[in-house]
């Protein structure tokens, strides 16, 4: 990949800090919960996994499809790989990631299209709203999955 910046770059760009710094955890934490807007939040989150997200789903997959799709299809694979790991570890089959992250995947197209913008509000206040759209996504799943499933 041309131009590829590298993992530790990256890192920096995201948290403030080098890979593994001291303070890492934190900056991280602080700048996605007081993001100004749902998609700014996954922009901070993890960003050492969505550096490999990025380099190996999000920007193939934008080299041909629209942006809006790419993204889409990231949190899918994001959640799919997450589906996984849960299933090994419990050795059974487990599908609750994909479409939580799917819908969360939903909100941040949505958001953007929509130019949803909370950065006026105080870092409580947009954590809040951060949390509350994480939890509200994670609790619409989590119902459909015990209404379809149980």
């Amino acid at each position: 990949m041309q131009n590829a910046m590298s993992l530790s770059r990256y890192v920096r760009k995201r948290n403030g800090v080098s890979l593994g710094a001291k303070g890492s955890m934190r900056n991280m934490l602080h700048r996605s919960l007081g993001a100004s807007s749902f998609p700014v939040f996954w922009h901070y989150w993890n960003p050492i996994w969505g550096y490999y997200l990025s380099r190996h789903v999000m920007r193939p997959m934008g080299s041909f499809a629209p942006g809006w799709l790419a993204v889409f299809i990231t949190f899918l694979v994001s959640g799919f790989v997450h589906d996984v790991a849960v299933s090994l570890v419990k050795w059974k089959l487990v599908v609750f990631f994909t479409p939580w992250f799917g819908l969360m995947g939903l909100l941040v197209i949505a958001s953007k299209a929509l130019s949803v913008s909370y950065g006026s509000f105080p870092w409580g206040v947009r954590a809040s709203i951060n949390v509350l759209v994480i939890s509200t996504t994670l609790t619409v799943v989590y119902a459909a999955e015990h209404l379809f499933y149980h």
